[in-house]
């Protein structure tokens, strides 16, 4: 139900939004590498091989939270998870030694930041959307996801540096068929943030 070019529209969308917000300076490097690949057009298949590899994270790293969010449509629910782990790398750069704030609270208005940009580049297509407040869960709710019956469910390993490792998997559930291409560009756009208030 969701074409070839939404699915790429949805995963550049995700791109964008994952390399401009989830750094905290813009001259920070962010890598974007699928940690799955397609299996044909058969988007039971896919999902179903994707959601393996989401069992196969969570098994490697048991201790890991996932930060949840969620867009929804009229003709579709979109969840971004965001995986972590709170080694000394991850807290240090997100937190940058500020003993205020915690770093789930800064963690999560990060992703916040994160989900709002998607959503502002998906209000160009789909005008009745509609979003969550982030909340955390452990990594090992993950393999559910294939519960949902999804339509588009990938895995992303995002790396901040060389050294912040995190991971971003998107799942999408169609409620409708989906056609759209998105012109996504790289320029600066900081029209997510208002997503904080």
């Amino acid at each position: 139900m969701i074409s070839a070019q939404a699915k790429e529209s949805f995963e550049r969308i995700l791109q964008k939004a994952a390399q401009s917000r989830l750094t905290v300076d813009s001259a920070d490097t962010c890598q974007f590498v699928p940690q799955t690949r397609r299996q044909g057009t058969d988007a039971t298949a896919e999902a179903v091989a994707n959601a393996g590899v989401a069992r196969t994270m969570t098994d490697r790293a048991n201790d890991a939270n996932v930060v949840v969010l969620t867009i929804s449509s009229i003709s579709f629910r979109l969840l971004l998870m965001l995986h972590v782990n709170e080694d000394a790398a991850t807290v240090g750069y997100y937190t940058k030694g500020d003993a205020q704030r915690t770093f789930s609270e800064v963690f999560q208005e990060i992703c916040n930041l994160c989900c709002g940009a998607i959503n502002q580049e998906l209000l160009s297509y789909f005008p009745d959307l509609g979003m969550s407040t982030p909340y955390m869960l452990s990594a090992r709710c993950l393999p559910y996801l294939e519960g949902l019956k999804p339509a588009l469910l990938e895995t992303w390993a995002v790396t901040i540096n060389d050294s912040v490792q995190l991971s971003a998997t998107l799942c999408v559930c169609a409620h409708a068929p989906i056609d759209f291409m998105a012109d996504v560009s790289m320029a600066e756009d900081t029209s997510g943030e208002l997503e904080l208030f």
